[in-house]
């Protein structure tokens, strides 16, 4: 017998006929003999009447906003109703239901809310429920602070929240389970002919992730790593296998790339150290950083500093550079494709293979990184599928034998 956390996502939850199949997911690990506890996110996406940015709207004000602390206490009420609603039609099925909150279910967290970290698991309230045979039924998204107050996990919480669950019960395996079949090789709306990865470990999942690939959340990831419990990334309405994530083994495939994945909304922006004054440029930076600002793609030569940053953080980029008297160019418009495969380290010829493969198809390529397990390439925006749909095509070719 196994202990499962299994986590279904808000088009999961979003009917009565989408919750039947949540059911039929719930009810097959019980027959299986597995001890099953569910955590849900909100009912549905914007625009559904219990959705979290639904819900986001209710309180909006520009001209007096609503404290942190009282938003977040509003959002946690859509992994509410998921949560109870599920937990009766459960219990027309025959199932002894009961609903914790996060932080009932012993998910304590700092108290940055709207993004809250996980500082300690208390599961002794779910392990009591467990041991009378209830199906415990968790809301997503959220936790609780020391002193008692409800906390959010940031985008992407209802995810943590399984992962966590699995790490304060040491779970066997965390199953998330959302509306597509799994992990793909690529966004299959720009990449038609992506396939379903069968396996992935937590370093190419968390890379894919991090860079626009929104199957799972990458903090889940990372939780998880932490014990060593595997996920699977499946989808509620079909009997697929999914993707599994876990640390590479001899079932892993020996493909050089795993997957492709992008992401859109950055500008590059080029400081000339014309003096070569590098204290005054560690300076910049400095004041870069303490406004908040996070830097990408660095690269620091003697005369210049070239960095990406998002848009939204552009404006005030450039007022601190200006500000500290420096000369600077910048690009918009750019994004971030990243080439991810856990069998790139070691591997010569890798980031020659991509630029050549950009570079026929006309793709101008403005910066490149690159780390153990991902290399970067930083494009025109305009090119992003193009670059995409090449480098998968590319390194299918490459795969050809044992798949992408």
């Amino acid at each position: 017998m196994s202990l499962i956390i299994q986590k279904f996502g808000g088009t999961s939850v979003a009917t009565p006929e989408a919750r039947k199949s949540v059911r039929h997911k719930i009810e097959e690990a019980v027959k299986r003999g597995d001890t099953v506890v569910v955590t849900v996110s909100a009912m549905g996406r914007n625009g559904a009447p219990y959705a979290t940015d639904t819900l986001l709207g209710l309180a909006d004000n520009d001209s007096d906003p609503i404290m942190k602390s009282n938003m977040d206490l509003l959002m946690s009420c859509g992994e509410i109703i998921s949560a109870v609603t599920l937990a009766e039609e459960l219990k027309k099925d025959g199932y002894e239901t009961t609903v914790l909150t996060g932080g009932q279910a012993g998910i304590i967290t700092n108290d940055n809310f709207g993004d809250a970290r996980i500082i300690d698991f208390r599961p002794e309230n779910m392990k009591k429920y467990i041991s009378e045979g209830k199906l415990v039924i968790v809301t997503g998204f959220q936790g609780m602070t020391e002193d008692g107050r409800v906390t959010t996990l940031g985008r992407g919480g209802s995810d943590t929240s399984a992962s966590a669950l699995g790490v304060a019960l040491d779970a066997d395996m965390v199953e998330i389970y959302t509306d597509v079949e799994g992990i793909m090789t690529a966004d299959p709306r720009v990449v038609p002919n992506a396939d379903i990865l069968d396996f992935v470990t937590y370093d190419e999942a968390c890379n894919l992730a991090s860079q626009g690939a929104k199957v799972i959340h990458p903090r889940a990831v990372e939780l998880a790593k932490t014990k060593g419990i595997p996920l699977r990334v499946a989808s509620t309405f079909s009997d697929a296998r999914g993707t599994i994530i876990k640390e590479s083994d001899e079932n892993m495939r020996e493909q050089l790339i795993t997957g492709i994945a992008s992401l859109s909304g950055i500008v590059q922006l080029c400081v000339k150290n014309e003096e070569r004054d590098q204290e005054r440029l560690s300076s910049l930076l400095t004041d870069i950083a303490d406004a908040g600002i996070s830097l990408d793609f660095i690269n620091i030569h003697p005369s210049e500093a070239v960095f990406t940053v998002k848009d939204e953080d552009c404006e005030k980029a450039v007022e601190i550079i200006e500000k500290n008297g420096f000369k600077y160019s910048l690009t918009k418009d750019c994004c971030k494709v990243s080439e991810v495969g856990a069998n790139i380290q070691g591997v010569p010829g890798v980031m020659a293979k991509i630029m050549t493969a950009l570079t026929k198809e006309g793709i101008e390529v403005l910066q490149t990184s690159d780390s153990y397990t991902t290399i970067w390439c930083l494009i025109h925006e305009r090119d992003k599928d193009k670059a995409v749909r090449t480098l998968h095509d590319f390194f299918k070719g490459e795969n050809n034998e044992s798949g992408f």
